[in-house]
Formats: structure tokens, C-alpha cells, sequence
């Protein structure tokens, strides 16, 4: 009885991590993805790793006690899940900054995955980038990288580092780096007709060039979009390569 019970008890912390990772793990963590998929990918990983985990006594006092490793299990799932996650988000700073130069700004559309408003370059970038993780199984990754924490970091083990806040202000400086690097010939483009309308208002003051402006920045932005979209693979690398890194680094900080 008693080692059914410290098998329960032992699944369960397992189960706590893996659910925290997945409710909010990119690909995982998406609205339209059913709370039973949710739910079921979760118990079948937690059962696997019960029966491929050497088991290891888990110490506590009480139900206080255990209710404050339940806590850090469940912490520690998010925060893997969250530092994985939030790089996608750069691709939501590039679609607004572009829509921003192009004209595109004032059209805002609801997002069904994140339930956010969001601008129709976001989507763009944000639906391309989500089937290339798929594509190129990304999202297996991401399992592994879960389940290759309890192997870093015991069940019962979970130390939060309070410095962690440094990981989110090195993410901030990297989130504008790389989104200001993919949004740059859209960017270079509109800054060089800005340039051409000016020199346009000083030769004709007559011209109009606030109606010829607005149109000439949505030609030239989408003929730039259409220029850059082979691209996107490279793009797609860039917030690969960044929720690898972060997902990393969560870890150290979590161990």
C-alpha cells in the first residue's frame, strides 16, 4: 500500500511539471488546441516517464510540505514552458512595426490561437513560422527538452533562482535585436520613398503628397514583402535558435 501510495505521489509531481510545460509550451499552448489534447498528452508523457525514471524518495513534511513541492513542480513547468514560448512573440513586434510603416496599422483582425489583436503581417509571419515548427518537428524538441529536465533536475529538486529576472531583461534585449534585423529592408525601403516624397514636396508643393504617400507605401511595402518572403526560413531560424536558447537557460536557472 505504501508504495502505491509513493508511486502516486511520485507520478504526480511528474505530472505537475509536464502540465505546466505543456499549458504553456509553444504549439501546445494554443487556443484551438483542445484542453483534452491538452490534458491527454500530459498524463501519457507523465505515465512514461513514471515507468523510465529511476524512482528517488521524495522527502516532505506533511501536506504543507508537499503542497510547496506540487507548487515548485508546477512553476518550474511554466517558466520552461513560458522562456520556450516567449520568442515567439517577436514575430507579433515585426508584423506590427511593419503594418506600422506600410499603412496596415488601422486593420487589426482577432487571432483564434493566442485570442489576441493582432495585425495582418503578424499573422502572416506568426502562421508561417508555426508550420515550419511543425514541418521540421520542433515541437519534438520541445518534448525531449521536458523530459530531459527531470534528468537535470530531480523530481523534489526544483531551486528557483531569483536572478531569473535577468534571463527575461537579456530576452527583451535580444527580442528587439532580432526584430528590428527582420523588419529592416521593409524598414529601409519605406524610410528611402519617405526620403523621395520629401524631395517630391519641396520640387511640387502642388502635389498631394499625403493621398500619393499612402499609396505609394502600401506598393512598395507589399512588393518588398513579396521580395522578402523566401526569407522566412531564415527568419524562422532566428526564433528557433531563440527558444532553444532561452529553453536552455531556463533550465540552469530552475536547477
Amino acid at each position: 500500500m505504501m508504495d502505491l501510495v509513493s508511486n502516486f505521489e511520485f507520478f504526480l509531481l511528474i505530472l505537475v511539471r509536464i502540465s505546466g510545460f505543456v499549458y504553456s509550451a509553444p504549439f501546445f499552448s494554443l487556443k484551438n488546441v483542445p484542453m483534452r489534447v491538452k490534458s491527454g498528452i500530459s498524463i501519457f508523457i507523465a505515465l512514461l516517464l513514471l515507468y523510465t525514471l529511476p524512482y528517488t524518495p521524495v522527502s516532505y513534511a506533511g501536506i504543507i510540505g508537499y503542497s510547496i513541492l506540487i507548487v515548485k513542480e508546477a512553476i518550474a513547468g511554466v517558466v520552461l514552458g513560458l522562456f520556450a514560448n516567449i520568442a515567439y512573440y517577436i514575430l507579433a513586434f515585426v508584423g506590427q512595426f511593419t503594418d506600422m510603416e506600410i499603412g496596415f496599422s488601422m486593420v487589426s483582425q482577432l487571432d483564434p490561437m493566442t485570442q489576441m489583436q493582432t495585425t495582418i503581417t503578424s499573422n502572416l509571419y506568426g502562421y508561417l513560422v508555426l508550420l515550419m515548427m511543425m514541418v521540421t518537428n520542433l515541437h519534438h524538441y520541445f518534448i525531449k527538452a521536458i523530459v530531459d529536465s527531470f534528468q537535470i533536475v530531480g523530481i523534489g529538486q526544483v531551486q528557483l533562482d531569483p536572478n531569473l529576472y535577468k534571463l527575461m531583461i537579456e530576452f527583451v534585449t535580444n527580442y528587439l535585436i532580432i526584430g528590428f534585423r527582420i523588419v529592416l529592408p521593409i524598414f529601409v525601403s519605406i524610410l528611402l520613398v519617405n526620403a523621395v516624397l520629401g524631395i517630391l514636396a519641396k520640387i511640387a508643393p502642388q502635389m498631394n503628397m499625403f493621398v500619393i504617400g499612402m499609396q505609394l507605401k502600401v506598393l512598395v511595402g507589399l512588393f518588398i514583402l513579396a521580395l522578402i518572403i523566401e526569407f522566412i526560413p531564415s527568419v524562422a531560424d532566428f526564433i528557433f535558435n531563440e527558444m532553444m536558447y532561452f529553453l536552455k537557460s531556463a533550465i540552469a536557472y530552475i536547477s
